[in-house]
């Protein structure tokens, strides 16, 4: 059984398209997230970079998974190797 133990935590920017479109596809898949928006949040922005060496957006932390600078073709794989799809 896999367990989901945390909720990931999916950063971006706004006006970022690839932002919004992995947005549209966890909502769309029901699968839950905490988004934080590092646009104009100094922490937030460092808390990104320190997570996943970058600034590029969007970035998840799914229980100390990183996913850095990716659209949907890169989450899929990610999310069926935590048993989702």
């Amino acid at each position: 059984m896999a367990a989901m133990s945390t909720t990931p935590v999916l950063y971006v920017k706004t006006g970022c398209p690839w932002c919004d479109e992995v947005i549209d596809f966890l909502d769309a898949k029901g699968i839950e997230y905490r988004k934080i928006v590092v646009s104009g949040d100094r922490q937030a922005m460092q808390a990104m970079i320190d997570l996943s060496g970058q600034t590029k957006a969007p970035t998840m932390d799914w229980d100390g998974e990183v996913l850095a600078d990716f659209g949907v073709d890169e989450l899929i794989p990610f999310l069926k190797r935590r048993g989702l799809s």
